[in-house]
């Protein structure tokens, strides 16, 4: 059988792949950080497998690479049921909604990924499946046309977003269970650092983990990236031994920053702080200046940015912060009433 359009899944990618999926944590007390939130899933599920029920609807919003795929396969294996999983933009009709929840089991969890790209068309089918476990579906066309309303076995519903702004409040409100994921502290990452090279059977000093973890930008996801690729570098500069020597080379040679700040990153800040003074600039301009989409920049590159106090969005644009232009070197502009004549 003949691979996707535009995706080649040649034996490196494969590897790749599979080698993402093994650096996963399987288990509730395996997965490192979010503490808050760990706390209530571990009570919920418990409860919900003591009732036999299935557990309530779960929404996890934050950044990408924070974990919300993990705790959904987490949350399946904690419960010992079946997981499902889709995305968002993958959900073009009523029928595909109607083909994952009629087949589900009891107490599956249905994963949906991007739920905040569901189409909006679509959110009022999961209203009724959500609160009463039942699907209208229209049968027919015209006059002839008539309703008929098939029950659906228990199951779990988990949404994952990195826009909950997105999300209308009716669906919002359908889950009992709504968490935020947080960008993780430097120490967080190291242990997800170790965890990892343990699997990945490296060599890997406490100083190497803290260098890696400190620019990784709050993310698990980039983090084990990262590390990857130190190994690749320690192993072929450093006979195979990633100390902070090695892992802040190598970091350098990839053009991660000491902030975690990767070339793209700065060329976002370049290009607001050299070609338009500092802001304000719109999101479609700056992605046109830039050559990069405008969800890419707003999803991925800008919370970061954002959190590090380097750039600021104003109902005019987005504007560089004195922080962005002392990062880049740059001299940073005086305000025109301080000027002095």
């Amino acid at each position: 059988m003949s691979e996707p359009a535009g995706r080649i899944q040649t034996p490196y990618l494969v590897a790749e792949d599979e080698l993402d999926r093994s650096l996963r944590p399987r288990r509730l007390q395996e997965f490192v950080g979010q503490e808050s939130l760990r706390g209530q899933l571990s009570v919920a599920i418990e409860a919900a497998a003591a009732r036999g029920e299935a557990l309530d609807h779960l929404l996890l919003a934050g950044p990408p690479g924070l974990g919300k795929t993990s705790l959904a396969q987490i949350v399946a294996a904690e419960l010992e049921v079946p997981l499902v999983q889709t995305a968002g933009p993958a959900l073009e009709r009523k029928g595909d909604i109607a083909a994952f929840l009629t087949a589900l089991e009891p107490r599956s969890v249905f994963f949906v990924d991007e739920i905040h790209r569901l189409p909006r068309t679509l959110e009022e089918t999961f209203y009724p499946a959500m609160e009463d476990l039942r699907l209208p579906i229209t049968v027919g066309q015209g006059a002839g046309a008539r309703v008929v309303t098939l029950e659906l076995p228990p199951f779990t519903l988990i949404g994952a977003t990195t826009r909950a702004g997105l999300l209308t409040t009716p669906l919002r409100d359908r889950f009992g269970i709504q968490a935020r994921l947080e960008p993780y502290l430097v120490r967080e990452l190291a242990r997800i650092v170790h965890r990892s090279a343990g699997i990945l059977e490296i060599d890997l000093h406490q100083d190497g983990a803290l260098a890696i973890a400190e620019r990784s930008r709050g993310t698990p996801r980039v983090a084990n990236r990262l590390l990857k690729r130190v190994r690749d570098y320690a192993q072929v500069r450093m006979e195979g031994v990633v100390t902070a020597q090695a892992a802040t080379a190598a970091l350098d040679m990839l053009e991660v920053d000491e902030r975690g700040l990767d070339r793209l990153d700065r060329e976002i800040l370049s290009t607001i702080c050299s070609k338009f003074a500092g802001g304000p600039v719109g999101l479609s301009t700056l992605a046109a200046a830039i050559g990069e989409e405008q969800d890419t920049i707003e999803d991925v590159y800008e919370p970061y940015l954002l959190k590090e106090g380097l750039i600021k969005r104003t109902p005019r644009g987005r504007e560089a912060t004195a922080a962005a232009f002392e990062h880049l070197g740059l001299p940073v502009p005086v305000p025109a009433g301080q000027q002095l004549f």
